[in-house]
């Protein structure tokens, strides 16, 4: 009679589990884009540079890339304790957020602390997926969906918070700190799955995997291109509303741009979370193709309505915030599935490393882009990723190893 109550366990272990997760995860994230979110507050005050606006983000991904080589180099997410690193990662993230206020938003010591925050994201973001992939059991696509959707509150949160603050900058770096630290205590409370493979010996070499086989190179093909528009556009798209706004309407718009750019990144959300029910369903190349040419035709067109009435320029906008993140989690779950097993931590670690290598450029590039080209056709630099990251992805649905994505879906 003890038998069927075992399954009921394991089923509320799994769903008690990922919840924490996901709200550890949500938490721990909104420190990436805390001083993104108060640039218009800091404009107010001081005169920033093209490139000093783009370094309050691009070190955070700058810290986030080299935490990642690290972590890949040593295997962490393969031999460490998943909640013991995610855990240590979220509090030091707190403790350099809440150092941030501490110092004006253009002395260097705040680029160097956020720097230490995306090292510290990198013990975050991948292991959180590693930690949710131990529990899959055919929703490998909608768990780390999941995951991803709260990345995508995570980074919106700072904005509804700047929002709220006004014009103090200090007041989303705070509430990102908080946020943090309460994340460094939740996932304490989590469990890890079933689907834990022995850890691997430690070899530098193990991490050149995901180039060496064609399918994981293909498979991460396609992740860099949908980065190189990702992080660019969630950087930028707010500073895209405030001149648009301000074009059409001057000091009085029809509602703050900031909540306009918390709209158009938290939608993301659903978009995470509704490509990961479709790939299991459907196939991860279909789904990741599909989400990257939206994407694309978004960054392409949404230009050419630069001063329009927001409520023709926000769908648009919905719709790319929608698209953009729609293929991300799918990336992860496909090198999951074709990697060996030993090395899914590690293979997830070098494919965010990479990537946000890649989304520091794009981040940089597209100011200039805006002073050369002006608004209406700067977000055309991003359509190239998406593209690009279509014909990789159409190239793997035709490889014989992609069999073992989404239960044979492709």
């Amino acid at each position: 009679m003890r038998a069927p109550a075992q399954p009921v366990i394991r089923l509320r272990g799994k769903a008690f589990s990922l919840a924490i997760l996901v709200i550890a995860e949500v938490a721990a994230m909104a420190t990436w884009f805390a001083t993104t979110a108060s640039l218009g507050a800091i404009r107010a005050q001081w005169d920033l540079s093209p490139f000093q606006e783009a370094l309050l983000t691009s070190s955070v991904q700058a810290g986030f890339v080299a935490g990642t080589l690290l972590s890949a180099l040593l295997s962490l997410a393969d031999r460490a304790d998943l909640r013991t690193l995610f855990s240590a990662s979220a509090l030091v993230a707190a403790l350099a957020n809440g150092a941030i206020l501490l110092f004006e938003p253009t002395d260097p010591a705040v680029a160097i602390l956020r720097f230490v925050t995306g090292m510290c994201m990198a013990g975050v973001y991948p292991v959180g997926m590693k930690l949710a992939a131990t529990w899959a059991r055919g929703d490998l696509g909608l768990l780390i969906g999941m995951l991803v959707a709260a990345l995508t509150l995570g980074s919106a949160s700072p904005h509804a918070m700047a929002a709220i603050g006004g014009l103090d900058w200090r007041a989303p770096v705070a509430g990102a700190a908080a946020s943090a630290l309460i994340a460094a205590v939740l996932i304490r409370f989590a469990q890890l799955g079933p689907n834990q493979a022995k850890a691997p010996p430690l070899r530098l070499s193990n991490a050149l995997d995901a180039f060496r086989r064609p399918a994981l190179r293909l498979a991460n093909l396609g992740y860099f291109g949908h980065m190189w528009e990702l992080y660019a556009m969630w950087a930028w798209i707010g500073a895209f509303f405030a001149a648009s706004f301000a074009m059409r309407y001057g000091d009085a718009p029809p509602f703050d741009p900031r909540l306009a750019t918390f709209a158009v990144v938290a939608i993301g959300a659903l978009g995470a979370l509704g490509g990961g029910f479709a790939a299991d369903r459907l196939g991860r190349t279909l789904v990741t193709a599909l989400s990257m040419a939206v994407s694309g035709l978004c960054a392409a067109g949404i230009g050419l309505l630069f001063g329009a009435s927001p409520w023709l320029l926000l769908p648009v906008a919905l719709v790319w915030g929608v698209s953009v993140i729609a293929d991300s989690a799918q990336f992860s779950a496909a090198v999951t599935e074709l990697s060996d097993r030993s090395l899914v931590g590690t293979m997830l670690t070098v494919q965010t490393c990479v990537g946000f290598l890649i989304t520091l450029a794009s981040i940089h590039l597209l100011p200039y882009a805006v002073d050369l080209l002006g608004w209406r056709y700067a977000f055309c630099l991003l359509a190239i990723g998406p593209f690009l990251g279509v014909l990789a992805m159409l190239r793997l649905r035709l490889r014989p190893e992609a069999s073992a994505m989404a239960g044979g879906r492709r």
